[in-house]
């Protein structure tokens, strides 16, 4: 028991100690209904938010609450493998917090993909209750089944074939039939979802990942140079 709670207590795993009470907190309001399952989502995924991110990360589909307690499980259970197989062994004195540091990246890195593929096994039995997947549904790929009159249209997952989306259009975005699109913003009212085509999507994060890696050398490059002028001016 001692060993146990020293290892708990011990960094990094702390991290994951504090981590793991939050989220137990968070799924006891849950199933007392007084906290959502969408505590993350948006609406849209045109802004920069977390549940945007999951997305880029390969947790569309899922609650982003439900990916980061899975990611979190994972990632802590690679970092207990670490302490008790590597970190414990070594007196590693003052360096014991860079090291942990690496660890809790490391974890995180090799928790990632599984975590994302455990979470795609999980899509079909979230499908069956629509309550908890309307908002995370953003992300996914959908292929169009049927065109309406109204600018809407029928669409079926891709990984789901039983679970159906409504589609509303609008001019110059229209959906037909056998396209692949993916849902990009959540209607709410009419529980219906805005889409673009998969090639369009896939276009526009390219080219927003190469502009934020352009503005980030842009901001990094200009910091030296203000440096540089405001020693000059004065």
């Amino acid at each position: 028991m001692n060993t146990v709670m020293e290892l708990a207590l011990s960094f990094p795993l702390i991290v994951f100690t504090l981590l793991l009470g939050l989220l137990a907190l968070y799924w006891l309001l849950v199933m007392l209904r007084l906290a959502p399952t969408e505590l993350f989502e948006r609406d849209s995924l045109k802004e920069d938010h977390l549940a945007s991110t999951m997305v880029t990360l390969g947790f569309a589909g899922v609650p982003v609450s439900m990916a980061l307690s899975v990611l979190t499980i994972l990632a802590g259970l690679v970092t207990l493998a670490i302490e008790w197989l590597l970190l414990s062994r070594l007196s590693l004195g003052l360096f014991r917090v860079p090291a942990g540091v690496a660890v809790l990246w490391a974890a995180f890195a090799l928790a990632s993909p599984l975590s994302a593929a455990l979470c795609r096994r999980l899509h079909g039995r979230l499908h069956r209750h629509p309550t908890l997947s309307r908002r995370c549904l953003l992300g996914e790929t959908v292929r169009v089944v049927d065109v309406t009159e109204d600018r809407g249209a029928t669409a079926v997952l891709e990984d789901d074939e039983h679970r159906q989306v409504v589609l509303q259009g609008k001019s110059g975005n229209q959906p037909r039939p056998g396209e692949r699109r993916v849902l990009v913003k959540y209607l709410g009212d009419p529980g219906a979802y805005r889409s673009v085509l998969e090639r369009d999507y896939m276009d526009a994060r390219t080219r927003l990942v190469k502009l934020r890696l352009v503005g980030n050398e842009r901001s990094s490059s200009s910091e030296p140079r203000s440096r540089n002028g405001s020693s000059t001016s004065a």
